[in-house]
């Protein structure tokens, strides 16, 4: 028998493709000229816009390793075009990326089916010490079938996200620091980890070179990891403490799947939908498949 722990594991690697179509698609650039938003402003004001027009501290609090300075000037920003107006955007470019994405399978009644299981997965969950999850519960789920599914997998993550970043704040990595210990390398391959590389960690988060550098400095004098030419590698201490922090996060996702009778079969439904936006190819390290004439 699958262990809750193990789920929740499944679950992650399985959605989370279908949950970043929002943040990595085709057609960002119309959505920043329509809007007068910059990339980051966009993000944030997208991914935030449940929270309501709170204080920009909230949000970086909820972003955890995003440079509160670029929360500071990114989310007045989206707040001022305004946050309906984000939301609007996000959802019509979801709308047409996934749709494009899913083809004919966007008519599929299963999509129904797979987002209304989810939600009620969801909606059994405690939100407490989850704020963004919680925000995201809270905000109306649209009516299209392949939106409402974005969005139940999205309360999901969200729930996850807000665990994991319990297990950064137990593991005593600031910010910076949990920016720098993920992106740093592995001395062995880890088949499946989900890294964004140290540049574009740094454009996205905007931590400067000097604040990357310090950053690395506490790490290693930790112990957890070396610095070269070649940049940040863990230690063994390194590694183990990376094992842990998943390992957390992961027990504290499983209460969601507990009792979820037929959690192993939603997830399996759930992968042909995820493979067509993989296959879709606008996913980082993702293509097209070939052509078979």
């Amino acid at each position: 028998m699958t262990t809750p722990t193990a789920l929740a594991r499944a679950a992650y690697r399985t959605l989370e493709p279908f949950h970043v179509t929002a943040y990595f698609n085709p057609e960002l650039t119309s959505a920043y000229e329509d809007t007068g938003l910059d990339g980051h402003a966009w993000y944030v004001g997208a991914r935030a816009a449940p929270m309501g027009p709170c204080a920009a501290s909230v949000v970086a609090a909820a972003f955890y390793n995003f440079n509160p300075v670029l929360i500071e000037r990114a989310w007045p920003a989206a707040v001022e075009v305004g946050l309906d107006s984000v939301s609007d955007r996000r959802w019509a470019l979801l709308d047409s990326v996934l749709g494009t994405a899913l083809g004919t399978l966007a008519a599929d009644p299963e999509v129904v089916t797979i987002a209304d299981r989810l939600r009620d997965i969801g909606d059994a969950a405690s939100f407490a010490g989850r704020p963004l999850a919680a925000a995201w519960h809270a905000a109306d789920r649209p009516e299209v079938p392949h939106l409402a599914l974005w969005h139940s997998i999205t309360v999901l993550r969200e729930w996850r996200g807000d665990g994991h970043l319990a297990a950064l704040i137990d593991a005593e990595l600031d910010p910076a620091e949990a920016a720098v210990f993920h992106e740093a390398n592995r001395q062995a391959p880890q088949p499946g980890r989900r890294a964004l590389g140290k540049r574009i960690t740094q454009l996205t988060r905007q931590w400067s070179e000097g604040e990357w550098d310090s950053a690395a400095e506490r790490l290693a004098t930790r112990g957890l990891l070396t610095t070269s030419s070649e940049g940040e590698t863990l230690t063994e201490a390194g590694v183990a403490l990376d094992q842990h922090i998943e390992d957390r996060t992961d027990v504290m996702a499983s209460a969601v799947w507990r009792n979820v009778s037929d959690a192993e079969q939603l997830i399996a439904s759930a992968r042909p939908y995820v493979k067509a936006v993989i296959d879709a190819g606008f996913l980082p390290g993702t293509k097209k498949p070939p052509t078979v004439s």
